[in-house]
């Protein structure tokens, strides 16, 4: 955002200029840069060429006789092609200094003396793209120092704003912060006044356009006026060009001219059609999907069916609060215009200029959010303009729609105020400063305040907004420095807290490599592991392939897969910890997020060496990795088998606990592997990690002196009888004196019936007082062998 510190002044009453530039960047403006408008220079002022000749040596030069207000007229020779007679100049006479220390001398050129030069913007060091010299107004006085006539003892200061601070996208928008400042209002309450209350007198004919709002959320209100008769090849005033020049516009004609002035002093974007290209009426809707627009730079434009456009009854002639359509806009043999201002709902513009590669000065101030009650100020000021310059006829305003309210009533607690500035307030500061910048403030006896915002302020929602108000306006630099205070305490800690990373470097000691990917995912993939759930959709995604918030870790892993393998990595082992984003209507903001632990297996279990054969990863191979992070944790498991989609239906289990799914392992569904480019077989696994933060307290016990037994049974049991189930009945079966139970053999086949199988258990039972009789040892095995045979009828195997 560019400001020029005489329009500044022009909106209110402010100190010096050093002051103006450290206030702003300490009112949270911060100054990017600052920059004088012209070069330095003296000696030059304003002349009238008198007399204007062709010169008798030289095809492209001319003889003038210029008047500067002195005795004796100066003769100059001039090569500019718009030099001629009665054109009011910017004369540099004899000892003046130019910028670059160019020196003003009595010279002859080609046999005709020069004393002195007319100037053009770029010698005065004016950043203003003008062929030829400077034309100055026809009333501008003879002899008058040009710096003094043009005010270019001005700056122009670039600030850097955040993107809630919409309100200060204009001159006025910043003037009246720097005027909350100082306590100074300014000048727009009284130039509103004095505008309404010429406004009347403006409309001289009765002639309004037809509007149809079709959309009346993305386009509250429209505002247009017919001017009929306006002379478009008028020249835009000196003041304006400068004005424009200052904030970095170039001047190209009155009415555009006209409102981008209104456009960078109001901050209201307008904008004028040629009221000979629209047909029958001016329709506010979205528009349709391939539809095309040929914009004012000459390219063309096809639409979205998320854009909302301005059209008449043949198509579209602009895109709504970006940019005007080639056919529609004004040219060189325009006579009758239709001025327009429109407020539209931020949300409705905002992105849609990028999706069409277009940024402009319209569409950056709508994506922030542009005042509603500035919408009438702004049409009756570029009016009065059009009016002024270009002459021509007004009719009413046809104001469409209603301009909605967005101020905001918010109650602010004093204490809050104190408490989060570190310092003491008045209420009567309080009120001041929440007034000067356009609060309407009630206090209260009981220390709070009823605020009500103003309108051009989108940003003031909450009382700790106006909390910053009051600081930032008040002063940073008045809350006083304090040393900070550190108040140690131990942190709260269990032993049997076990930290997450704890948990990886079991990962990573088994050869795995920790990986983070993005919380997003592509919608395609991630159905294939969760077919038919509800997703998080992002409403303005980065790409199509990050449009939605990942269900699981599964999806990302497994793409890791493929980017690696398509690297010529065969063997990948990768975990990640990160959240997931799971739709809940009963969680805040409507989303479950949950840390999970995952990982990835692919490949063969060990790198391949000289001394070993090399094996692929199976589900045993996995199912020992999540064993050993589980064994570091106080959590006990079971695993049970179950059909997950993505999951290979025969080799995936759930892993639960107390009843519980904590976690999940299995074989990726070979289906998957071509729609993510995968080759070969993949296993994954992932937990809860709320679930395993809690790790076995160590305890120490005496180790036994006496001799441990083993023996061995072998059972027959029912094919779907699980293993783990046998030695977990096994384990709660036997007593004190049952110290391990575990798998040593499994066999099927004959001479066992089909549909069974033999599971040979070893059970370690020993005492720590005693050496164990053989009949103690026999009682051990008889009550874990009728436990067994109970629960799943298991036999004693005796073949």
């Amino acid at each position: 955002m560019i400001v020029s510190e005489l329009a500044l002044r022009n909106w209110a009453k402010l100190p010096p200029r050093a002051q103006i530039i450290s206030d702003l960047t300490m009112l949270g403006l911060e100054v990017d840069g600052v920059e004088p408008v012209a070069g330095e220079f003296n000696n030059v002022v304003v002349g009238e060429v008198v007399e204007c000749k062709q010169h008798p040596n030289a095809d492209k030069l001319r003889v003038t006789k210029v008047n500067v207000g002195e005795e004796q007229l100066l003769d100059i020779v001039c090569g500019a092609p718009n030099c001629r007679q009665g054109l009011k100049v910017c004369v540099a006479k004899v000892g003046a200094v130019l910028p670059g220390d160019f020196k003003i001398k009595a010279a002859e050129l080609r046999g005709e003396p020069s004393n002195g030069m007319l100037c053009s913007y770029s010698e005065l060091g004016i950043n203003i793209e003008a062929d030829g010299i400077v034309e100055l107004p026809a009333d501008a006085p003879v002899g008058t120092d040009v710096r003094s006539y043009l005010q270019l003892d001005d700056v122009v200061v670039e600030i850097g704003l955040t993107a809630n601070r919409a309100d200060c996208l204009s001159q006025l928008g910043v003037a009246r912060d720097l005027g909350a400042k100082y306590l100074v209002p300014t000048k727009f309450a009284d130039f509103k006044a004095k505008l309404f209350a010429q406004a009347a007198q403006r409309v001289t004919h009765n002639e309004v356009f037809p509007v149809e709002l079709v959309d009346d959320k993305a386009c509250p209100a429209y505002a247009s006026r017919i001017i009929k008769g306006v002379d478009v090849k008028a020249r835009t005033p000196e003041w304006m060009v400068q004005y424009l020049a200052r904030v970095g516009v170039r001047s190209i004609d009155p009415i555009v001219d006209i409102t981008n002035y209104v456009l960078h002093d109001l901050g209201h974007p307008m904008h004028a059609f040629d009221k000979a290209n629209l047909q029958e009426k001016i329709v506010v809707r979205p528009a349709q999907q391939d539809e095309e627009i040929v914009l004012l730079s000459g390219e063309t434009a096809k639409l979205q069916s998320n854009t909302l456009v301005i059209a008449d009854t043949k198509g579209p002639i602009a895109l709504a609060g970006i940019f005007g359509g080639e056919h529609s806009g004004v040219n060189e043999n325009t006579t009758d215009i239709v001025l327009e201002a429109a407020h539209f709902a931020p949300l409705a513009i905002v992105n849609r200029a990028r999706q069409y590669g277009l940024h402009t000065d319209a569409s950056h101030r709508y994506e922030r959010g542009v005042d509603p009650q500035m919408l009438l100020v702004a049409m009756e000021r570029a009016t009065e303009l059009v009016l002024e310059i270009c002459g021509g006829s007004a009719g009413p305003v046809n104001l469409v729609g209603q301009l909605p309210d967005n101020s905001h009533t918010i109650t602010l607690a004093h204490n809050l105020l104190e408490q989060i500035a570190g310092i003491g307030y008045s209420q009567a500061q309080v009120v001041d400063i929440l007034s000067a910048l356009g609060c309407q403030v009630q206090a209260h006896d009981n220390q709070t305040y009823t605020v009500t915002t103003p309108s051009w302020r989108f940003d003031l929602e909450i009382p700790e907004d106006l909390v910053e108000e009051v600081i930032r306006v008040h002063g940073y630099e008045n809350i006083p420095t304090a040393a900070p205070e550190a108040k140690l305490s131990m942190r709260q800690f269990r032993e049997a807290d076990l930290p997450l990373n704890r948990v990886k470097d079991v990962l990573v000691n088994r050869d795995f490599q920790e990986v983070v990917t993005y919380s997003f995912v592509e919608p395609k993939l991630q159905a294939l592991f969760h077919p038919g759930e509800a997703t998080l959709d992002l409403p303005n995604p980065i790409s199509v392939e990050m449009s939605q918030m990942r269900l699981s870790l599964f999806t990302n892993l497994y793409s890791t897969l493929a980017y690696n393998q398509k690297r010529q990595q065969k063997r990948v082992r990768i975990f990640e910890a990160g959240l997931t984003f799971v739709p809940n209507a009963d969680a805040e903001l409507g989303v479950s997020q949950e840390l999970v632990l995952a990982g990835l297996v692919a490949g063969e279990t060990v790198p391949q060496g000289w001394n070993h054969t090399s094996q692929p990863v199976d589900f045993y191979h996995v199912k020992g990795i999540v064993e050993d992070l589980l064994a570091i944790t106080a959590t006990e498991v079971r695993f049970a088998p179950a059909q997950i989609a993505g999951f290979h239906p025969g080799q995936t289990a759930e892993i639960l606990h107390q009843g519980q799914r904590i976690g999940l392992i299995g074989k990726v569904h070979p289906a998957l592997a071509k729609p993510y480019g995968v080759s070969g077989d993949a296993y994954m696994f992932a937990l809860d990690a709320q679930a395993i933060a809690l790790t076995h307290v160590p305890e120490a016990k005496p180790v036994s002196k006496f001799p441990s037994n083993k023996r061995d049974i072998a059972l027959i049991v029912n094919e779907n009888v699980l293993v783990g189930d046998l030695i977990a009945t096994a384990r709660k079966a036997g007593s004190e004196l049952l110290t391990d139970v575990h798998l040593f053999d499994l066999f099927r086949g004959e001479p066992l019936a089909q549909g069974t199988k033999s599971v040979a258990l070893t059970l370690t039972i020993s005492a720590d007082d005693r050496t164990l009789d053989d009949a103690e040892t026999n009682a051990e095995m008889t009550r874990v062998v009728s436990a067994l045979a109970q629960e799943f009828g298991a036999v004693l195997r005796e073949i």
